[in-house]
């Protein structure tokens, strides 16, 4: 296939929709305002095909722009016998925003039994076919999964409603920060932005949304972070982190990670971001961001991990001076 060239909605998963009278939406464990804002614009656009739709997500939802939309998901659906009669499967299963059932963490067994079809845009994925799944739509130069799933939409013949428009920026906006990833290739991601403000999708309430509300223990545990960095090969690399005893007492909706890095990677010189996070005493969370030049989905994916070229994150266990002599020793190939 040229590279260039933008894969087209799999005729074969128009079908899959057309197909079953019930869906089952999930999205990846952790899941952020991409992720949240795909699950819920494709289940709308379901609804007004007149299918009944269930999303789905195993959390925590705790980033401070996902407050307001926790109430639309549900953790399992509980009316298993009714989805399932007599032994005939009629409903679907779509995956949004990851490479397939073991990224739904507690969903994952309860998937097994439905057929099911994955859309994303990952290039660390890999999905395996089988007799049960449809063929799926990836793509990985995507800047976000709400793209793709705008033009699923689009492609099933339905015009955006204010709140899909919403919905899809919002996850654009998310995976994009802002627009200021994107480049001269991405000239399709603000056609499509454009098409949403078009139909009712606000930057500006979508942007206080994502950047606003944030508490005054995020300024402080920034601080903590901000206080503690080091740097390594020539200040090419910036390497930090927070302790357990921050985790207990900051928790999640302290944390700012995108001003954070976006702090960081400003700095002249800076090449690549580390952030380690002990979250309890056995292991850590790692997220890994990056200017051009690093492709920190691959030290992610090398650990256990995932994302994209320039933001990933990967779990493994360890403390925090453990795991920092690991990541180290990635970027040493890279770097030295």
């Amino acid at each position: 296939m040229d590279p260039e060239k933008k894969p087209d909605v799999p005729k074969e998963l128009i079908e899959f929709i057309k197909t079953y009278p019930r869906f089952i939406i999930a999205g990846h464990k952790e899941p952020d305002g991409d992720c949240v804002g795909s699950q819920l614009a494709l289940r709308s656009a379901l609804i007004r095909l007149d299918k009944e739709v269930t999303v789905c997500s195993s959390g925590p939802f705790n980033r401070t722009e996902l407050k307001n939309f926790t109430d639309f998901f549900i953790t399992i659906p509980d009316d298993v016998s009714s989805i399932n009669v007599s032994g005939y499967i009629n409903s679907g299963v779509i995956l949004l925003d990851c490479s397939g059932k073991e990224r739904t963490g507690e969903l994952r067994n309860f998937l097994d039994m439905y057929p099911y079809a994955i859309i994303d845009h990952h290039a660390s994925s890999t999905h395996p076919r089988s007799t049960l799944q449809s063929p799926v739509y990836v793509d990985a130069a995507s800047p976000s999964c709400t793209l793709l799933v705008y033009k699923l939409i689009k492609a099933l013949g339905l015009a955006l409603t204010e709140d899909e428009a919403t919905y899809l920026l919002f996850g654009l906006c998310t995976d994009t920060g802002f627009f200021r990833h994107l480049t001269e290739k991405n000239n399709e991601a603000f056609e499509a932005a454009s098409e949403m403000i078009a139909c009712g999708a606000s930057p500006k309430k979508i942007y206080k949304i994502i950047h606003g509300g944030k508490s005054l223990s995020s300024r402080i545990l920034l601080g903590h972070v901000l206080s503690r960095i080091e740097s390594y090969f020539d200040e090419r690399l910036l390497i930090s982190y927070e302790t357990l005893e921050e985790f207990s007492i900051f928790g999640y909706q302290s944390r700012d990670s995108d001003t954070l890095n976006q702090l960081l990677l400003s700095t002249e010189g800076v090449e690549a971001v580390v952030i380690i996070r002990q979250e309890c005493a056995e292991n850590c969370t790692v997220s890994l961001r990056s200017s051009d030049k690093i492709n920190v989905a691959q030290i992610a994916s090398s650990l256990g991990g995932g994302g994209h070229k320039n933001a990933a994150g990967l779990t493994t266990n360890g403390d925090i001076s453990f795991v920092k002599q690991l990541i180290i020793e990635q970027f040493k190939n890279i770097m030295s």
